[in-house]
């Protein structure tokens, strides 16, 4: 093993490090604390001939190696999440040791207690709405006799996918305020491509809500019932999760 570094999983406060002591990060490896500013920063020592800079552009390109690394981060987020207000820290930040991380917490010391006050008590939920597959022509739709009607009959199915899509978002629209009012922040997000959601009906919306733990029944409730009254959509619901959407905050 060559020279380590830091490898920084999340952001907590108030956490007793023996809370820690199950707690597996990278390859496995325990995690310990670095407090600085009444924060603690979660770390865990990674070797820098994997994780170091030249290193690590090549293995970000090894989309296995950045599954598993990313699965290993996810599970230390949500084990540090778990059993204090966390704020995720971005996949592979790295840091050459334990004083540049503790610096890094006195240089950013209000942005970072501000995004913890700001998800205390809270939990992020994920809500994708996916809309019915179109249908198919009819098989007996008499052909077009000609250029014109077949240009018609292109208009006409032109038309009616756009009479879907206007009614599909005014649901969804109404949903998403329905859910919002029952959260402490929400935000909607891009759509994924299919290819990422691994999904074959299109994608109407992706939307993060911070969620009080007080109130994470009465939203989950409402996030899978509040479209049973429209078949052609339907809702996934997700959580609860570490804040990723309210709280992620990049150190450089």
């Amino acid at each position: 093993m060559g020279a380590s570094g830091r490898y920084l999983v999340a952001v907590s406060r108030g956490l007793d490090a023996e809370a820690l002591s199950e707690v597996r990060a990278i390859h496995g490896s325990g995690v310990h604390m670095v407090e600085c500013e009444g924060l603690q920063a979660i770390v865990c020592d990674v070797d820098l001939d994997e994780f170091g800079e030249e290193p690590l552009r090549g293995n970000l390109e090894n989309l296995a190696w950045v599954e598993e690394m990313a699965r290993a981060h996810h599970a230390a987020v949500c084990a540090v999440d778990a059993v204090a207000t966390t704020v995720p820290m971005r996949f592979a930040t790295i840091y050459e040791s334990d004083d540049r991380v503790a610096e890094q917490l006195r240089v950013l010391r209000d942005p970072l207690t501000e995004a913890l006050d700001r998800v205390e008590g809270a939990s992020e939920w994920s809500v994708k709405a996916y809309a019915a597959p179109e249908p198919p022509e009819p098989a007996d739709r008499p052909r077009a006799e000609s250029g014109v009607a077949y240009l018609a009959q292109r208009r006409e199915a032109v038309e009616a996918r756009r009479r879907r899509e206007s009614d599909d978002e005014e649901a969804l629209s109404a949903f998403h305020h329905e859910l919002a009012r029952l959260a402490v922040a929400s935000r909607r997000l891009q759509l994924q491509d299919p290819r990422l959601s691994g999904r074959q009906e299109p994608m109407r919306m992706n939307a993060a809500y911070l969620v009080a733990h007080h109130a994470a029944e009465r939203f989950s409730d409402c996030a899978t019932t509040a479209l049973t009254g429209r078949p052609d959509l339907r809702a996934e619901v997700d959580g609860p999760w570490p804040p990723y959407s309210f709280a992620a905050l990049e150190l450089s």
